[in-house]
């Protein structure tokens, strides 16, 4: 079985390949930074540095592959992302019909296609359709908000303590590892057995509030964790130090106001199929305690 992993640098990305290689199959991994993932190569995997918007390099690179990972991946120097997310879901679905691809996994997002105006959220439902005029079987996967947006934040829990988001905090948030997300996107390349065009929510252990997640870390690291909200224009002043174009700025401002709105996507109903087994504290134990165990040992 030959599978190929768009994206593949990326956390979500980087696990569904290590699944993937564990399982056996053949797996060609495409990145713009191939030296990231050297590890996996000494494993078995085949690294391309085919861009996702490369065309023709992605309908080289898929040739009888019997299924194709796909994730947009982030870009800020675009000159707004609605065009990238287009763009590349156009260089991806040329090589799924070009090659008769049977099966893809595309990682979207809970909310796509819900309505306009909602950054990348709207923006996924645009991949998603793209991809469903192909005669291909496809599951987009809606995954809810990233733990790991918290390693962003370790210097700041060091230092100050604090954890800020630019959400209210009390605001409920279906909060999901990218490793589930990886390990259901693994299983989905790796099984011939399903059919279809369809959607499943990807949701995580549990909904917590940002105060509900401060408690937790406060609780694993045995110190207190306070929680501050952020404005959105600080977050465009970041991403503008950062390189994105002022148009992308706008796009991501849209994005959090989407999710922080309390009747928005995140107020999705939760259902048994989008349960993921990694719960916050399990996460904060395996992911941010060793990394601070790790800053501590290093001063």
């Amino acid at each position: 079985m030959k599978i190929v992993i768009a994206a593949a640098s990326g956390n979500i990305g980087r696990r569904t390949a290590e699944k993937v290689i564990q399982a056996g199959a053949e797996t060609i991994l495409l990145a713009r930074h191939p030296e990231k993932l050297a590890d996996l190569v000494a494993q078995g995997a085949i690294v391309q540095p085919i861009s996702s918007d490369d065309a023709q390099g992605l309908i080289e690179t898929t040739q009888q592959a019997d299924a194709l990972f796909w994730l947009t991946p982030p870009k800020l120097d675009v000159p707004n992302l609605k065009d990238w997310y287009l763009q590349t879901a156009k260089a991806g679905v040329n090589a799924v019909s070009a090659n008769s691809i049977p099966r893809v996994v595309n990682i979207s997002s809970i909310g796509a296609g819900a309505k306009l105006n909602l950054g990348t959220v709207s923006f996924g439902g645009d991949v998603e359709s793209i991809f469903n005029e192909t005669a291909a079987n496809v599951v987009h996967l809606r995954p809810g908000y990233f733990m790991e947006n918290f390693l962003a934040q370790i210097e700041t829990i060091q230092s100050d303590r604090t954890v800020r988001f630019p959400y209210p905090s009390d605001h409920d948030i279906p909060w999901i590892s990218t490793d589930d997300i990886g390990d259901v996107a693994a299983h989905y390349l790796l099984d011939q057995r399903w059919a279809g065009q369809w959607t499943r929510n990807l949701m995580g252990a549990e909904n917590l509030t940002l105060l509900e997640t401060s408690a937790i870390l406060s609780r694993v690291l045995s110190y207190s964790i306070e929680y501050a909200q952020v404005g959105i224009e600080s977050l465009q002043q970041q991403f503008a130090a950062m390189g994105a174009t002022a148009e992308v700025q706008r796009e991501m401002s849209d994005l959090f106001r989407a999710l922080g709105d309390p009747d928005g996507v995140y107020a999705t109903a939760r259902t048994p199929e989008a349960k993921t087994p990694t719960t916050f504290e399990q996460f904060v134990r395996n992911k941010i305690l060793p990394n601070l165990l790790s800053g501590v040992a290093e001063e």
